[in-house]
Formats: C-alpha cells, sequence, structure tokens
C-alpha cells in the first residue's frame, strides 16, 4: 500500500507548498520511488475553470479534461507524473456529491453531517487510484487554521489513525520571518502555527521552516523543543536563485533522509540528481540570451501565466540561452504604436484568454510580428487575434472578428457546439454552464507533412490539452490559404482547424492548444524550443 505524506502550511499562504511537494516528489522519484501527488483545495467552487486569473492565477488542464488548481502543474513538471482528475478536489466537489448521495437515499435516513459523512468523502478521494505507487503526496491548500479547511484537517487526522503512523507522515510547512528592525529571525510565528495543528490533533512529523536568512541550528533546537520535534526535523528552506535547485537545495539539508527516516527506510538508495544539477548548470551559464515580449491581458499577476512562463524557460534551456520577457499589457497598444514597445524584442507571443479587453492590441501585436518578420507563436485566444489580423489585413475581409465579442460581419471565429472527443460526440449549449463546459484536455491533431509546425514537431500525429469554446471557422480558413496563412493542423476528423502558419514568414505559428501544459525542465515542448531557436536566430540578424 501507498505510504501517504500530508503537507500543510502555517503562518500565511504563498509560502510554496506546491513548489516544496513537487520538489519532494522529484526527490523521492530519484531515488527509485513511485509517486504521486494530489492537492486538496477548501474553497467551495467545484473547481477553478470559472474563477479569475486576477484571484486565482491559471487554470491548469489535465489530460483527462479536468481543470485544476496551478500547483498541479508544479507536479507534473517536476516528477512528469500526468495528473489526473482525481487528483484535485475541493470543498465545493465534496459538498456536492455529498449532496446528490443524500438526495437519491444513499444514506439510508442518517443525519448527514461533516463528520462522518463529508470526512469519508474526503477520505475516499484521497485513496483512490493508489495502487502500485510507493508514496502519495497531498497538499492541502489555504493554511492550519482557515474555517473552510478543517473538514480536510480532520480527514487527514483520521486517515493517520486509520492506517498507523508507518504509513502516514506529515510535514509542515511554516514561515520564519527575519525582522530587520531587530537583525534577527523570530520563530513565535512557527510555533503557534505548530500549536494550532497539534490542536486539531495533528503532530508534525517534519517541519519545513521558510526562510531568507540561515536559521541557526540553536533556534531550530528552539523550534524542535517548542514543537515536540528534534532538531534535525526542523528542516531550513531558504529562497533560492532558481525553482529547479529546490530538490538539490532539500536534499543538501536532508528533507527526503528525515522523510525516510519517519517511514523507517534508513537504508533507502541514493537519489540520482544529476539531471537536476544539469538544468541547474544551464540556468546558471547560458551561452547567450533573449528578449521575448508576451503580449496578455493578467500581466498584474503572473501567475496566471505559470505554466507559459515555465515553458519558455525550459525553451532557453533546450538553446542555452538565458529568456527575458517583457510582459506587456495589450491595452497599451490601443493607444500607443506597437513598434515603441516591440523593437527591440526578439519574439512575439500572444496567449490564451477571454473577453474583449485588449483584444485590438494583441491583434495590433500580431500584424507587427507578421510585417516586421518577427518570430511570433499565437495560443488559444493568440491563434484567433491572428487569425482576424490576416483576414482583416491579408484578406481584405474588413469587419473580421469573433462572435465572442460581439457580431461580426465576417465571423472568422465562431462558438464552438459539437465536436468529436474519442467515439463520442460532445455538444454544449450558447447558454448553458460555464463551469467544465469548454472543449477540456488531451485530443489529437493530424499535421501536414512538409508544415513548419510538421518539422518543429519531428511528428505528424500529436497530442495537445485544449481549454476553449470557440475555434477557427473552417471556411473563412480555408479563404484565407488563398492570402498565405495555411492550416498545418486539423482535428481527426477534418472538421476543427488546430494549427495555422504563414509559410512565407520566418517562424509564425498559431495554436488552439496549450502547449505550455505538458513542457517540462528535463523534456522542453518542441514548439517553445522552436519558438526560442527562432527568437535566437533574430536576435544574431539584428
Amino acid at each position: 500500500m501507498a505510504r501517504l505524506i500530508f503537507i500543510t502550511g502555517g503562518v500565511v499562504s504563498s509560502l510554496g507548498k506546491g513548489l516544496a511537494s513537487a520538489a519532494l516528489g522529484a526527490l523521492l522519484q530519484a531515488r527509485g520511488y513511485k509517486v504521486r501527488l494530489r492537492k486538496l483545495d477548501p474553497y467551495l467552487n467545484v473547481d477553478p475553470g470559472t474563477m479569475s486569473p486576477f484571484q486565482h492565477g491559471e487554470v491548469y488542464v489535465t489530460d483527462d479534461g479536468s481543470e485544476t488548481d496551478l500547483d498541479l502543474g508544479h507536479y507534473e513538471r517536476f516528477t512528469g507524473v500526468s495528473a489526473l482528475k482525481s487528483d484535485n478536489v475541493t470543498s465545493g466537489r465534496i459538498y456536492s456529491q455529498v449532496i446528490e448521495k443524500e438526495r437519491k437515499g444513499g444514506y439510508l435516513g442518517r443525519t448527514v453531517q461533516v463528520i462522518p459523512h463529508v470526512t469519508d468523502m474526503i477520505k475516499e478521494f484521497v485513496l483512490a487510484e493508489t495502487d502500485g505507487l510507493d508514496f502519495l503526496l497531498v497538499e492541502i491548500g489555504g493554511t492550519v487554521g482557515d474555517i473552510e479547511g478543517l473538514p480536510f484537517f480532520e480527514a487527514i487526522r483520521q486517515l493517520s489513525n486509520d492506517l498507523g503512523r508507518g504509513q502516514t507522515a506529515f510535514i509542515h510547512l511554516t514561515l520564519v520571518p527575519y525582522i530587520e528592525a531587530a537583525g534577527e529571525l523570530k520563530t513565535k510565528p512557527t510555533q503557534h502555527s505548530v500549536k494550532e495543528l497539534r490542536a486539531i490533533g495533528i503532530q508534525p512529523d517534519i517541519l519545513l521552516c521558510r526562510a531568507s536568512h540561515p536559521i541557526p541550528e540553536e533556534e531550530r533546537r528552539k523550534i524542535g523543543l517548542f514543537c515536540n520535534l528534534p532538531a534535525d526535523r526542523v528542516i531550513p528552506a531558504l529562497d533560492v536563485d532558481t525553482i529547479y535547485r529546490v530538490p538539490l537545495a532539500y536534499h543538501d539539508v536532508g528533507l527526503d533522509t528525515q522523510l525516510l527516516r519517519v517511514f523507517g527506510l534508513d537504508n533507502a538508495p541514493p537519489p540520482d540528481l544529476s539531471r537536476w544539477q544539469d538544468v541547474v548548470d544551464r540556468v546558471k551559464n547560458p551561452e547567450g540570451e533573449v528578449r521575448i515580449a508576451v503580449v496578455g491581458k493578467y500581466m498584474q499577476v503572473k501567475d496566471s501565466y505559470k505554466s507559459l512562463s515555465e515553458a519558455l524557460d525550459h525553451g532557453g534551456l533546450a538553446n542555452n540561452v538565458k529568456v527575458h520577457l517583457d510582459w506587456i499589457d495589450s491595452e497599451v497598444f490601443e493607444r500607443e504604436d506597437a513598434a515603441v514597445f516591440l523593437e527591440g524584442v526578439n519574439a512575439i507571443l500572444v496567449p490564451g484568454g477571454f473577453g474583449e479587453r485588449g483584444t485590438e492590441g494583441k491583434i495590433n501585436a500580431v500584424k507587427f510580428a507578421r510585417e516586421r518578420n518577427v518570430p511570433f507563436l499565437g495560443i488559444c485566444y493568440g491563434l484567433h487575434m491572428a487569425v482576424i489580423e490576416a483576414a482583416r489585413d491579408l484578406a481584405g475581409l474588413e469587419g473580421a472578428g469573433t462572435t465572442e465579442i460581439g457580431h461580426p460581419k465576417h465571423p472568422v471565429i465562431g462558438l464552438m457546439t459539437e465536436w468529436v472527443k474519442g467515439n463520442q460526440v460532445e455538444t454544449r449549449a450558447a447558454d448553458g454552464d460555464l463551469g467544465g463546459t469548454m472543449r477540456l484536455g488531451a485530443y489529437t491533431a493530424m499535421l501536414t507533412p512538409g508544415s513548419k509546425v510538421a518539422e518543429v514537431y519531428g511528428a505528424t500525429e500529436i497530442s495537445e490539452r485544449h481549454r476553449h469554446r470557440y475555434e477557427v471557422n473552417t471556411d473563412y480558413a480555408r479563404q484565407l490559404e488563398q492570402h498565405g496563412m495555411t492550416v498545418s493542423g486539423w482535428s481527426p476528423d477534418g472538421r476543427l482547424p488546430e494549427i495555422m502558419e504563414i509559410p512565407s514568414h520566418p517562424w509564425f505559428i498559431g495554436v488552439q492548444f496549450h502547449p505550455e501544459l505538458k513542457s517540462r525542465p528535463l523534456e522542453p515542448h518542441p514548439l517553445f524550443t522552436g519558438f526560442v531557436a527562432a527568437a535566437v536566430q533574430k536576435s544574431r540578424l539584428v
């Protein structure tokens, strides 16, 4: 049976539980263990699909079509294990399933309560699909003491009792702040956080202490004394220069070693961290640099494009260059000349997004890339903007636009109400629910032999993850092929354009899917590798 590792957080949010969980998973994997990571989110949304990027950051989509927390992106990037719908659950989903079961008489007339019915549902979720695993790492969102998180903490406390301490371990991530005025680290926030955790029946086995300054041995002993832990299980988690150093840094301070001792695995094989060391070496010793403009609409919250920024970094790793990103709000191009901001960049990327705000600015950025021969990559909505720009400027279709934001004269982008997934036809109503109703998850695309994108992938059949409601209108796509923009990737049934490119341009590709969701530091995505390579070539021509 899989051993369970629960990762909780205290003091403040945004300490990096997701990154810590992912790095620990990578360390266990490097020792030869089979791992999986899972996230429990206390908020009442069924999933983050309808949440604003300004509040929640990006929505991470799995192969099986689940809209999940962005931390699952960390899990995949660090372990390479593809996440599933069963790897992320929210309070909203738990409560909706409990209520649905109650409505169907599933509780046989009993009074339905948080304990045991909600907590039992949480435990069922945690234990599902764990066959063949050595370790299951379970991150609990939020911080200890949050009202909405209490059922999750109670459920994992019960699991520890049900399975026995030899099968479970608790890691608590806290903050040890440095007070500039006093010139010292303060351990009291960590002590109070652990006190709160112990009050609900959970004794942490390991404390992972985030700090900006080294934590002296004396302070670690003090924390251990007040938190009922030996000092060597109070692990400092200091800030690092790149997130890909985290597995190395955690191993250096003994996190994985101490965790395995909790499980009585003192003779575990040492980890092979050579691949992670290679990644760090590439990050720290690039052979050149490029500047890429990302023209979008959620610039205030960079987590809105977390997977995208990481994928661009991976493209840099593959080309041994440092990628500098200029995050530009597309609305600025509706007031000012795009050249002012884009003249010095080596490539331009227009990412996904929803809604009207900033669309004309994105179209202006596409126009600049096309006319100036600057490498361009359009993702999802970015593809739509590229098609609209080409329809207007290349095909002369005045008034071309998308039905997502109005009723254009030439609807080159339209609402998709029917599509094929596997062997089934899926349909959606224009006035139906917003949550979970897009074309979601992995779909196959067939690439045109000899096209730029087939060259980039080195294949003519690919599978990529989608998240959208609107598609390129096939009739207009065929019309655009007469004006220099070709469809180089189709859905298997030949009904939906998946990829469009301009063959006469040095590097101009738009894709309907989200390739950033499948990029890994150890396996950079071919589109980002090719895009950054084109940026490198552009930089040498300047």
